[in-house]
């Protein structure tokens, strides 16, 4: 009876205070119990011979310059023109060019700044909106700031609500005329109950494949305890001038429970 009166309470909750209840959990550090030996067993590892280290460091160069070709740009990109791409004022401000061009003239800006705010619902019962604020600079480097909050109406469990805030900073790894992609790093922080930071990366990439409208997709993922909160998006962007109407479809993992929203927003960019 008991275990009947627990399993009923915990299925008794809204979505949102299930993914906060998940979110809340902490992971469980377990210690080695045969310290000594384990010790014993590095201080015997820690002498290399000669080839090895040198075969070791080889790996480790080879390892750093991949992953900073693979991250930032490899020497055959040098000479390419997206390598020194600039900033458009925005999107198909040049003709049928995206955010980036390789002509350079004297109102290219230094920095472009840009604002969305997007409703979210899922149905009924579930809303939200999400607000966006994205800064260029420098041509492939940027910060974006993202708020997002839920609400639960449910007449079974009542009103719940949930607030994510993010800060990115990101690098514009692909910088063509045609399509611009970045990746990013920062934090999340989850209000409400939680009221817990977590580890956050993202990756991003925005197809302008016909005037004046392009293709976006967004993923971002934030560590917290031993759980994940997903944040994935795909958007049909239809731009006029420095105007941008926005819709798409948004799923949201927060701990244990998935949330499928379709989105529709207005951006500027200034």
């Amino acid at each position: 009876m008991l275990t009947l009166l627990i399993c009923a309470k915990t299925h008794s909750q809204s979505k949102i205070k299930k993914a906060e209840t998940s979110l809340q959990k902490k992971e469980t550090v377990s210690k080695s119990i045969n310290s000594n030996h384990s010790n014993r067993e590095s201080n015997n590892k820690s002498r290399g011979s000669f080839v090895s280290d040198v075969i070791g460091g080889l790996f480790i160069d080879i390892f750093a310059f991949s992953v900073y070709s693979i991250a930032i740009e490899s020497p055959f990109e040098s000479g390419n023109p997206a390598s020194y791409a600039y900033l458009s004022k925005y999107p198909y401000n040049h003709s049928k060019k995206g955010s980036f061009t390789y002509d350079w003239d004297s109102s290219l800006p230094l920095f472009r700044n840009s604002l969305t705010a997007r409703y979210i619902s899922e149905n009924t019962r579930l809303k939200g909106a999400q607000v966006n604020l994205d800064i260029q600079f420098l041509k492939r480097l940027g910060l974006e700031a993202n708020y997002l909050q839920l609400w639960e109406n449910n007449p079974n469990f009542g009103y719940d609500n949930l607030a994510m805030y993010s800060l990115l900073a990101k690098y514009h790894r692909i910088r063509t005329e045609k399509l611009s992609a970045f990746w990013g790093i920062g934090t999340t922080y989850i209000d409400g109950h939680v009221e817990r930071f977590g580890f956050t990366y993202g990756l991003g990439a925005e197809l302008f494949f016909a005037k004046p409208l392009s293709l976006e997709a967004n993923f971002n993922q934030t560590l917290m305890n031993n759980q994940t909160v997903n944040k994935f998006n795909t958007m049909l962007n239809y731009h006029i001038k420095q105007y941008t109407v926005i819709g798409g479809y948004e799923h949201l993992r927060i701990g244990n429970q998935n949330f499928s929203t379709v989105t529709l927003g207005l951006g500027v960019f200034f």
